[in-house]
């Protein structure tokens, strides 16, 4: 079964390491054949991967796009997932860690990737928290009783 993109007007997409870019009008491409595709949306540059789970990501996202260079994004990659399992405690986030684990050890990495936006949204939850919840100075806001 062919994979549909439908694409705005100059929205970038990657398909096997070539960065495309769609016209001035919509468009929709049909691929007929298994390739690595990624939307712009869902590219990550090497900069943006500055908290832990982003750092978790990146290495999954190289490895989809460029499998020349799996052993080293693998290392990264666990690494990585080791650190940041060992401070989570929520359960349904280390169930999502463990399964997105094993789609990269099956090279299933588009799945993987799945994961990790679970993982990122879940981290950006709780950084808004935390956000919310501590002041410049590092002070907690607290509310006089």
């Amino acid at each position: 079964m062919p994979l549909k993109l439908s694409l705005k007007p100059g929205e970038k997409f990657v398909v096997n390491g070539a960065v495309i870019q769609n016209g001035d009008r919509r468009g929709v491409l049909l691929l007929q054949n298994k390739a690595s595709v990624l939307r712009e949306k869902d590219i990550m540059q090497p900069e943006e991967a500055n908290t832990p789970a982003r750092r978790i990501y990146f290495p999954v996202m190289m490895m989809y796009l460029d499998p020349s260079d799996v052993s080293t994004q693998y290392e990264e990659f666990v690494v990585r997932m080791t650190e940041f399992m060992s401070v989570i405690k929520n359960p349904e986030t280390l169930k999502e860690c463990i399964s997105c684990s094993k789609e990269v050890m099956a090279g299933q990495y588009y799945k993987a990737l799945t994961r990790c936006r679970n993982i990122m949204a879940y981290e950006e939850e709780c950084l808004g928290y935390v956000h919310q919840g501590v002041s410049a100075d590092g002070e907690a806001n607290r509310e006089s009783a």
